[in-house]
């Protein structure tokens, strides 16, 4: 195994570890549930999973480290000649009960193509974190985005508002013609270029992942114990219906996860327990909920 992806991959083990432990401590009752699996064709991973929790109805984190042959239809979606690949990463979907605590996700890989003498012919990291709030408060929404700045900032000025637009542009629902939440960062085939070598990537890429925990969860404490309603958990569960469409019709990573053999239940653990699809649903001007679907429809900055 190469140094990067040999480095890589303990980063992402590690980063699940760290998560895992505070998510349980934060949450006082449920534990996770670690499963590992093996994929046909190479490689495997290893899936986390609480559910029922006092403050988590369901999260997943889990770590993969995938090799083999591409499959077909993604070399042509990818448009590449490579004939074999590895991909390690981790990824996290944490659905809360409280409906005035978001959803979050975040997912940080690094990938690889060869040729068919077994060469080395590309190399790029990925990632991001984003936030689904089912009720907007604007103090969490800047704290999320400022989080991420900061993190980001420390590689180049020009980063977080490169990678906030193309969170803004990529989670994207173009069916219903508004964002699945406010945003965070998103990027995608970093690779050496004039300013950055593949280990800037790889520091960039390892910082974010860490900025994950001071993102998150001084939102979680501060909205965890807010009381709620049949009411606005309906809103929750329709709102959750929109993060599953999201998914399983445009995310890339579902795609690449169901299309190179992955484990089904692990890419699949994003989805929420509890979900509704009320036929043709409206909301009343001037509502809480009105003003979320103003913001979803309309991305904005959150930092000055």
């Amino acid at each position: 195994m190469s140094q990067t992806k040999e480095a890589f991959t303990q980063f992402i083990r590690d980063l699940q570890d760290q998560i895992c432990r505070a998510l349980e401590d934060l949450d006082g009752r449920a534990r996770f549930k670690e499963d590992f699996w093996e994929r046909p064709g190479g490689g495997g991973g290893r899936s986390r999973v609480m559910e029922k929790g006092q403050i988590f109805e369901k999260g997943g984190v889990s770590t993969s480290t995938v090799h083999g042959k591409m499959p077909e239809a993604l070399k042509k979606n990818m448009n590449t000649k490579g004939e074999d690949f590895f991909a390690c990463g981790i990824s996290l979907v944490i659905h809360p009960n409280n409906p005035f605590v978001p959803t979050v996700h975040a997912n940080y890989r690094y990938f690889e193509m060869y040729n068919a003498q077994g060469q080395k012919i590309d190399g790029w990291f990925g990632g991001g974190t984003d936030l689904t709030p089912y009720y907007l408060f604007e103090e969490d929404a800047r704290h999320f985005h400022q989080t991420q700045k900061q993190a980001a900032d420390a590689h180049g000025p020009e980063l977080y508002p490169r990678f906030k637009k193309k969170c803004d542009e990529y989670f994207w629902n173009h069916h219903r013609a508004e964002a699945r939440g406010i945003g965070g960062t998103f990027f995608d085939y970093l690779k050496p270029d004039e300013q950055h070598s593949l280990q800037d990537w790889q520091n960039f890429t390892q910082d974010m992942g860490r900025s994950f925990l001071p993102g998150y969860v001084p939102i979680v404490e501060r909205r965890k114990d807010l009381p709620y309603s049949d009411q606005h958990r309906y809103w929750q569960e329709l709102r959750r219906g929109r993060y599953v469409e999201f998914n399983l019709v445009h995310d890339r990573g579902t795609l690449f996860g169901l299309k190179t053999q992955g484990r089904t239940e692990s890419i699949l653990m994003s989805l929420p327990p509890r979900v509704r699809w009320d036929y043709n649903p409206q909301t009343e001007a001037g509502t809480e909920e009105a003003r979320l679907l103003e913001v979803l429809k309309n991305p904005k900055s959150w930092i000055d």
